[in-house]
């Protein structure tokens, strides 16, 4: 294949589906330079990736060598479904504002458009859903063409696509989402975790809406640029990678059902951390 390769990795869970992309992308990824290099960094593993992850709620769902711990990952959950750092994004009328430029929940859930009120479009999508099951319309965006193509940190995540199908003879939501960019060892994980939340909300809030239970189909997570930065060779392989020499896949992994509890009796503390966020 010329050009930058494009990877296919399938697995059953969120851990194995994660921890097999890097793996994949480690081998055959092709080097790249990014506009985040600092002199000396060796270049990126990059690659075109589509991840497929057949029974997304399956356990288990977490991976340990993610950057974080399970209240992290609850407050990034927090962050994208819930807008608890919405205060957070700079306001686009003055130069001077440094902070944010987007939050995914922002983009999704209060698309703001010059001259009209913001536009929750995971209602709009649901709404659809439920009219219309096999609807090819039912997404959510989040490029702003013109703030976008402009500004210092554009949005990585692109799209929401849901659609659902009859699988013996019962209903069930499949998700595709894409990045353009998607930080593959740093990022990726808690993206998908985050997303394969909101995928289950979709189908309870289409559930409520059309009368019938949707269960959760496959997710299916696209990246026009999967990549690994060179920075983070050394860490990525003394931890990464020599964890699966060392530890089984069950030592490498965690049971969210086990975590559960934990994680949501964190949210007062998360909620009062974001609230003292700088504006």
């Amino acid at each position: 294949m010329t050009g930058i390769p494009v990877l296919h990795v399938e697995a059953d869970c969120i851990a194995r589906a994660w921890e097999e992309s890097l793996i994949l992308l480690h081998r055959e990824g092709c080097d790249l330079k990014t506009q985040y290099d600092k002199p000396g960094d060796p270049p990126s593993k990059d690659a075109t990736m589509v991840i497929v992850i057949t029974e997304p709620l399956k356990e288990p769902m977490i991976h340990r060598d993610f950057p974080g711990g399970p209240e992290d990952l609850q407050e990034y959950v927090m962050e994208v479904l819930e807008g608890i750092k919405d205060h957070l994004v700079r306001d686009q009328r003055d130069p001077t504002d440094t902070r944010w430029e987007y939050t995914y929940h922002q983009r999704l859930f209060r698309y703001a458009v010059p001259s009209h009120s913001p536009i929750d479009q995971v209602a709009t999508l649901c709404r659809k859903l439920a009219e219309t099951p096999f609807t090819r319309r039912a997404q959510a965006i989040t490029w702003k063409v013109w703030e976008d193509n402009d500004c210092y940190d554009p949005a990585c995540l692109q799209s929401v696509w849901c659609r659902i199908t009859e699988e013996s003879g019962a209903p069930v939501l499949s998700m595709n989402v894409r990045f353009r960019s998607n930080d593959a060892y740093k990022a990726a994980f808690m993206n998908i975790f985050a997303l394969v939340e909101m995928q289950r909300r979709i189908a309870e809030r289409v559930s409520e809406l059309s009368g019938r239970r949707i269960g959760v189909g496959r997710y299916c997570h696209m990246a026009d640029s999967y990549h690994l930065y060179g920075s983070y060779f050394r860490e990525f392989e003394a931890r990464f990678l020599a964890a699966l020499q060392k530890r089984s896949f069950e030592q490498r992994t965690l049971r969210y059902a086990d975590f559960r509890s934990q994680m949501e009796e964190a949210r007062p503390a998360i909620l009062e951390k974001a609230q003292k966020m700088s504006r």
